[in-house]
């Protein structure tokens, strides 16, 4: 029965406080190349307030819409065959930098993969939920688990987009082991990507350069390692309190992409470790209020799609800070809700919009 009359609080307060400071960020980062790019320094936070008000608006719709509409095969199978045919269909779009991942028509463009994370976590929760004490039966409920997201990851990195695919795969190992999968067949599944993931890192000759430049960005400080060397120097230059906002040199055409990928530099540059310490707590009491939802749901639908939706965010948080300090090689992924990107921003408060709908169910 249900217990709450309102949604999390928290978790609400949360995230409108993680998109306000994305877009102050986003502007912070994005003003000089876009006033040299574009000539006017508000082209990029215009589009990402662009996005982020469509995106609240939906988070303020779905919040309010019962998730239990959504645990429906007339909903379930749509979504994973319309995601799947908008991931194949980025291979008809013309290439962008040799990669496959946008579908665009005139003046607006969006990222599949950004849609197939959400649809990919709404199947396994439907899936999961009866199956809980089946999936001993690899044949018969872990390999049909799974399919879509072998298909998803497949398609993804065919794009090529090796981060994204990594995030639909850890997502789903850890709903899978939360239903009762044991470890041996996620270690099994792991040791059989291993040689695909081998040869993704270490063959392919854009991704070997990272890896090197990874473990040694000193050798090519010029090519390889600039990307590296650039947001280390970033983090460094911030210090304890920053050298203020707006005020960072690395983001002048030094750090790359400072208003996406490494938006996390940028905001260590300028508001130092108090402010890299700030957006990490926000990430961990979002963790915290979005795991706790999960864990007091009595719904296993619930329970699954409020533990996937947290997963994916947390997750993706974790790979962007991890590549901006370092910790891992390069990837392309955003920090959720405050780098630049409309798609990403959008799905994400979507996700959130679901989240905040379970929480109304919980004490």
């Amino acid at each position: 029965m249900a217990k709450r009359v309102g949604v999390d609080k928290w978790l609400f307060i949360i995230t409108l406080l993680l998109v306000l400071f994305g877009l102050v960020m986003v502007f912070s980062a994005s003003a000089v190349m876009a006033k040299a790019t574009y000539g006017s320094p508000y082209e990029f936070v215009i589009r990402q307030s662009a996005w982020a008000l469509v995106g609240l608006l939906a988070m303020l719709v779905l919040m309010r819409v019962n998730y239990r509409h959504y645990n429906s095969p007339s909903v379930i199978f749509p979504c994973v065959a319309i995601t799947t045919l908008l991931l194949l269909a980025t291979f008809l779009m013309r290439d962008s930098h040799h990669t496959h991942r946008w579908i665009r028509f005139g003046i607006f463009s969006f990222q599949p993969s950004e849609i197939a994370k959400p649809a990919l976590v709404l199947f396994l929760a439907w899936f999961l939920q009866n199956r809980v004490d089946q999936l001993q039966d690899w044949r018969r409920a872990l390999l049909p688990a799974a399919l879509p997201s072998l298909v998803f990851i497949a398609l993804i990195l065919k794009e090529p987009d090796l981060g994204t695919a990594l995030v639909c795969a850890v997502v789903t190992a850890l709903m899978l082991y939360l239903a009762g999968a044991q470890i041996r067949y996620l270690a099994l599944a792991l040791l059989a990507a291993s040689p695909i993931l081998y040869y993704m890192l270490f063959h392919v000759a854009w991704r070997r350069a990272r890896m090197v430049a990874f473990l040694n960005p000193e050798k090519d400080p010029l090519g390889t390692g600039f990307h590296i060397l650039q947001s280390l120097i970033a983090v460094g230059a911030g210090g304890i309190r920053g050298v203020g906002l707006m005020e960072g040199r690395q983001k002048l055409f030094y750090l790359p992409e400072p208003q996406t990928d490494f938006i996390f530099a940028n905001i260590a540059e300028e508001l130092g470790l108090i402010g890299t310490l700030f957006v990490v707590a926000l990430f961990l009491l979002l963790a915290y209020r979005g795991l706790r939802a999960a864990l007091l749901s009595t719904d296993p639908f619930a329970r699954f799609l409020a533990f996937g939706i947290t997963a994916t965010i947390v997750i993706q948080a974790f790979f962007n800070i991890s590549v901006v300090l370092a910790l891992v090689p390069t990837k392309g992924i955003a920090l959720p809700f405050i780098s630049a990107g409309g798609t990403s921003l959008f799905f994400t408060l979507v996700s959130m919009g679901v989240l905040l709908n379970i929480t109304r169910e919980i004490d």
